[in-house]
C-alpha cells in the first residue's frame, strides 16, 4: 500500500499561512470599522442591509488580493507584506469613495442600499485590480 506523508514543516507552513491570513482579515475588519464614521457591526446587528453590503464588499475586496498574495508569495513574510499593501489600498479606496460621494456614509447609516452597492462595487473593483497586479 502506498503511504503519502506530508512533511511536518509543510504542515506548519500551511498552518502559519492560514493563521496569518485569518489574522490579516480580522485586522482589516477592525481597522476598516474604525476609519468609517459609523460602526458596521452594530448597524448590521440592527438589520441595516446597506451596512452589510458595504462592509461585505470591502471584506471581499480585501480578500481577493490577499488570496493572490497567499498563492504568489515566496514566504510567509512576503504574504504578510502584500496583505498589508492590500489593506492600505482598500483603505485608500474607501477614502476616495468618501471624498467622491458626498453623503456616502450618512446614506449607508440610514440604510440606503444604493450607496452601499456603489461602495461595494468600488471596493471589489479595486480588490480585483490589486489582486491581478500581485500575480
Amino acid at each position: 500500500m502506498l503511504e503519502t506523508r506530508v512533511p511536518g514543516s509543510l504542515v506548519a507552513f500551511v498552518a502559519a499561512v492560514l493563521f496569518g491570513a485569518v489574522a490579516l482579515v480580522l485586522i482589516f475588519a477592525f481597522v476598516y470599522s474604525r476609519v468609517t464614521p459609523h460602526s458596521e457591526l452594530p448597524l448590521i446587528r440592527k438589520g441595516n442591509v446597506a451596512a452589510a453590503i458595504g462592509f461585505g464588499g470591502a471584506l471581499i475586496g480585501y480578500c481577493l488580493p490577499l488570496a493572490s498574495a497567499i498563492s504568489h508569495s515566496v514566504s510567509f513574510s512576503d504574504m504578510l507584506a502584500w496583505g498589508g499593501v492590500a489593506l492600505v489600498v482598500q483603505l485608500g479606496v474607501l477614502g476616495v469613495a468618501r471624498l467622491s460621494v458626498r453623503h456616502l456614509f450618512d446614506d449607508i447609516k440610514k440604510g440606503r442600499a444604493a450607496a452601499a452597492v456603489l461602495l461595494a462595487a468600488i471596493s471589489l473593483s479595486a480588490g480585483l485590480i490589486n489582486a491581478a497586479s500581485m500575480g
